[in-house]
């Protein structure tokens, strides 16, 4: 079981059942033309990097399943997927596995 840390001030995130934490990749900062993007005109990506998992999804006979994904595992998910949480400047994606739409390999 991983947590989300960060070594200056040792603030851990850790997701509980069947959450995840994931750091969302950097967006461009220009065009494949060479145009430079303002912050304002940058799209958030739906891309990420898994950084740390909970126990589990909790089964009806009491077990927990185990996890399809894995810690620093790449992933695309939905736009709107999860809740956002600045740790020291560092922004993560607090969400369920199940709004993982695909891993990157």
């Amino acid at each position: 079981m991983a947590a989300a840390t960060k070594s200056a001030t040792k603030i851990r995130l850790q997701p509980l059942g069947e959450r995840i934490v994931v750091q969302r990749e950097e967006s461009e900062t220009t065009t494949a033309g060479g145009i430079v993007l303002p912050d304002s005109a940058k799209e958030k990506p739906a891309r990420g990097t898994v950084v740390a998992l909970g126990t589990g999804k909790l089964l009806d006979d009491g077990s927990r399943a185990d996890f399809q994904l894995a810690t620093g595992d790449r992933v695309l998910f939905s736009s709107y997927a999860g809740e956002t949480v600045e740790v020291d400047d560092t922004e993560y994606l607090l969400m369920r596995e199940d709004d993982v739409l695909a891993v990157i390999e």
